[in-house]
């Protein structure tokens, strides 16, 4: 478990370059591959280990793009600009998604069942891109697109459950079985 987190901080930081010391009382400079100790090495070693498991987790297309990239970083950083886009791209899309998101309707012929599935795509695009909505604030947003035919349930959901522990699971259990029972009763 340490080293994965020892793995992924050389992903996101850098690798470790060995250091020493000119002078004594001189600038700080990389040491030569040669002046390596073990404990040098290992610590080198990990950004080794690190290009590798990225360059295993990508296909020819992504491998050609990250090739020559020296630094499992330098991998990761051009792995997200190309997935993500720039911060220009990626705040267009956040911006999209977020629209979408205010906009959201459940249809008139879609059940229970479909629209959280339309729902927590929208949501999910946006956690990846880290734009994070409460928990509390997904719940209320499920309740406000529910159609006016199920006002009734709706107010007793708001009245008797607490929304702030209410997890979208019970929301969506609890508007099902509400579903199946109206089209029973049809």
């Amino acid at each position: 478990m340490a080293e994965d987190s020892e793995l992924w901080d050389i992903i996101c930081d850098g690798p470790h370059v060995p250091m020493k010391k000119l002078e004594e009382i001189g600038p700080m400079v990389p040491k030569g591959r040669k002046e390596y100790n073990d404990i040098d090495r290992k610590a080198v070693e990990k950004n080794y280990y690190a290009k590798k498991i990225l360059m295993c987790g990508i296909g020819p297309d992504e491998y050609n793009r990250v090739s020559a990239c020296d630094t499992a970083k330098e991998i990761w950083e051009a792995l997200q600009t190309t997935h993500e886009g720039t911060t220009q791209v990626k705040q267009s899309k956040i911006d999209m998604l977020t629209t979408e998101y205010e906009l959201f309707r459940m249809k008139d012929d879609e059940s229970i069942q479909d629209m959280p599935t339309r729902f927590t795509s929208i949501i999910n695009e946006l956690h990846s891109l880290g734009d994070v909505i409460p928990k509390n604030k997904l719940i209320r947003k499920i309740l406000s697109v529910i159609p006016g035919s199920w006002e009734s349930k709706v107010n007793f959901i708001t009245d008797v459950k607490d929304l702030q522990t209410l997890t979208m699971d019970e929301l969506i259990g609890n508007l099902k079985t509400y579903e199946m029972k109206r089209k029973k009763e049809r």
